[in-house]
């Protein structure tokens, strides 16, 4: 066995990267894991890794919140975000902005084109209104979980509450807006294999949750797995694709920069 694979094998004992990203390089690969449809997960990690997130199935959803894992209280602003970089949806060369202006993730690759800042999560209430009633008492594994209940399981391991869960973003989802101001969702948007690229440009706390997005129509619970590989790519470097991307994502990125001098 050469010193890649041994390297590998130490440090990812989990595999399955090398079949949903099997582009990354297999030195660089921190841990990989599968997040089971509508479990939730967390991450303490540093400035300088990303996250490859893969759609596993059809019809994904993965809500994802952001905090500066350094001082708790900057966490990821969606009413900032959207405003600076004048969109509504997210893709490639979009930042998610903190709330005091600093880019805490980049997307610097997404082979879907649009991931939804605005359906916010499935909460308890419309759970069990919409899909019924399945608890672990009864069911364990095959437990409904909600998204808005898996976040604040989440963030709770960090010491945050329910006055600190933000809007998160739905990687995976399309939501529109019609005519009247009433909002879309696109059925069927991602497809298995679907992917995108998220690089930490700070250390951040990331809680993620793989419920079905609260808008979603179907009427049965489904969600889909989601594969989770980190990998080192370092820092965005000076022709970064996303600081070219508006003048608003190059500032940002600035700012968390300027926290990383030292």
């Amino acid at each position: 066995m050469n010193t890649v694979m041994q390297k590998s094998a130490a440090v990812d004992i989990d595999t399955r990267w090398q079949q949903f990203a099997p582009d990354l390089a297999a030195d660089k690969v921190l841990f990989s894991d599968v997040i089971p449809g509508g479990c939730h997960w967390s991450w303490s990690l540093p400035r300088g890794v990303t996250l490859r997130l893969v759609a596993l199935d059809d019809r994904a959803n993965l809500s994802l919140v952001l905090y500066n894992a350094r001082e708790k209280l900057e966490r990821y602003n969606m009413p900032d975000s959207l405003k600076a970089e004048h969109t509504a949806h997210y893709t490639r060369g979009h930042v998610l902005m903190s709330d005091m202006g600093c880019s805490l993730a980049s997307i610097t690759a997404d082979n879907l084109g649009w991931h939804d800042p605005l359906g916010m999560l499935l909460n308890s209430e419309r759970l069990e209104a919409k899909y019924g009633r399945h608890n672990y008492q009864q069911f364990r594994n095959g437990m409904y979980r909600s998204g808005r209940d898996g976040l604040l399981i989440e963030i709770g391991k960090y010491g945050l509450s329910r006055r600190d869960l933000v809007a998160p973003v739905n990687f995976f989802s399309k939501v529109s807006v019609d005519e009247e101001g009433r909002f879309v969702f696109h059925e069927r948007h991602a497809r298995e294999g679907s992917y995108v690229d998220l690089r930490l440009d700070m250390d951040v706390i990331v809680a993620v949750s793989a419920a079905p997005h609260p808008l979603d129509p179907r009427p049965e619970y489904a969600p889909s797995p989601i594969g989770v590989a980190a990998w080192r790519s370092g820092p965005a470097p000076a022709d970064d694709f996303c600081r070219a991307f508006r003048p608003e994502c190059a500032r940002a990125l600035h700012n968390s920069d300027m926290q990383y001098l030292i």
